[in-house]
């Protein structure tokens, strides 16, 4: 039998998770510089805390979730997204306590799970990278999210993003606006989609982020809440837009965004691409906004939260495409070339010193000749040649190659520091 890997999944080759180290150590650089600091959650979390965060109505919880029993009778489910299980940590771990600072900043990176079609960006197994600020209303906070997500797209070499902004204001914006859109689309219900027929009763807002074509066309003529915000949720939003212009990051309003999950108020955003990666066509690269109920809907204090999700394989394909120069696997410093078998464990000593003072270095392992071991020099982009054997193992002298422009340095054996410092130095000729 041959065994595949299962649909929706793929494997991360060594050639291409450095490119993927790149992007996360470029990602905790920004987010550290902002002082936020890494946390690590659970990949599957009782079912419960991904059905009250993203919402029974949502897509996510109603079609896409990986949930199970276990085997004590458990419901669990797979992570299909960051937050959830970051604020159940936050609330479970007293991370509100007087003692830790707010806003409590966490970033977060690992693999996500949803049941949906397989498609190019897009696995059922796929990777997020995403950051979290709990313990702070500030609108500025808001903005400042978006900035360090822009300041990570720049730095990753992409500008040509389009930041997207909308307002799902405070409670009492979303109660009016419900009842607004339940008095719009209640005489339209018999040309919903099956499913947005079922979100008009529960969570008619849903019905604005359908992907049904005749539901899109209904929505387009939909009243929009930013006529039903409240004076406060108004001043939130001014605050935020107010910040933005001050940094001069550019931005377009579009009042349909809901974004996919429940627990969103107050400012929502998406950061979106137009990329050949995408065949042209405008997709989303980083996404999120604030919420203020999920950390009491978790069993936490009333406070607030905000923060941002971005798919890392949606950002491979982006990179690849804009011909960014991602980092490709580094050759050794140096491979030892083994001229007699019977020198096996000097070389292997060798080589253990030099790993041990930062070296990167490399042997055969497979009794190849002395050609040989050249041309698997050569295969691996090894900066030298180090050539061991009886003799040079006898007088403590031995040939360095260099193999970019074939000059060779006889270096000292029994001298590790010069040994050492030779290599350093001719490597950056």
């Amino acid at each position: 039998m041959q065994y595949q890997k299962p649909k929706g999944t793929v494997d991360i080759l060594p050639s291409e998770s450095e490119k993927w180290q790149f992007v996360e150590n470029t990602a905790q650089k920004i987010f550290k510089n902002y002082r936020y600091q890494e946390i690590r959650t659970p990949m599957f979390e009782q079912y419960d805390v991904f059905a009250r965060s993203s919402g029974d109505t949502s897509d996510v919880v109603s079609k896409e979730m990986y949930d199970f029993e276990d085997k004590g009778g458990r419901h669990l489910a797979l992570r299909p997204e960051g937050t959830a299980g970051v604020v159940r940590a936050y609330v479970e771990n007293k991370l509100f306590a007087p003692e830790y600072v707010r806003p409590y900043k966490v970033w977060y990176k690992g693999p996500m799970f949803r049941y949906e079609r397989p498609q190019s960006g897009r696995q059922r197994q796929f990777h997020q990278i995403g950051v979290e600020a709990l313990g702070s209303e500030s609108p500025q906070l808001d903005g400042e999210t978006i900035a360090m997500a822009v300041n990570f797209l720049n730095e990753l070499g992409i500008n040509n993003y389009q930041v997207v902004l909308n307002t799902l204001g405070d409670q009492t914006t979303r109660t009016a606006y419900r009842q607004a859109l339940i008095d719009y689309l209640d005489p339209l219900r018999e040309q919903l989609s099956a499913d947005s027929k079922t979100r008009l009763s529960k969570n008619p807002l849903r019905i604005l982020d359908s992907k049904d074509p005749k539901d899109q066309e209904l929505v387009k003529n939909a009243p929009s809440i930013l006529d039903y915000l409240t004076p406060e949720a108004t001043e939130h939003f001014q605050q935020v837009r107010q910040l933005l212009d001050a940094l001069q990051i550019p931005y377009t309003i579009d009042s349909n965004m809901v974004r996919g999950l429940d627990y969103y108020n107050h400012t929502i955003y998406e950061i979106m691409v137009q990329s050949p990666a995408f065949d042209n066509r405008e997709m989303t690269v980083i996404a999120g906004g604030r919420y203020n109920g999920l950390v009491e809907q978790l069993g936490g204090p009333d406070v607030s939260g905000v923060g941002f999700g971005l798919g890392v394989e949606r950002l491979m394909l982006l990179l690849e495409a804009e011909n960014q120069h991602l980092p490709k696997a580094q050759g050794p410093d140096v491979y030892l070339v083994s001229v007699d078998s019977a020198d096996s464990l000097a070389v292997s000593k060798l080589l253990m010193q030099l790993r041990q003072a930062g070296i990167y270095a490399e042997r055969d392992y497979l009794n190849k000749k002395v050609k040989a071991q050249f041309k698997q020099a050569d295969r691996l982009q090894a900066k030298f040649t180090l050539t061991i054997g009886d003799d040079e193992l006898q007088t403590g002298q031995a040939k360095l190659k260099r193999l970019t422009d074939g000059q060779e340095f006889v270096v000292d054996l029994n001298d590790q520091s010069s040994l050492l410092a030779q290599i350093k130095k001719e490597g950056r000729n």
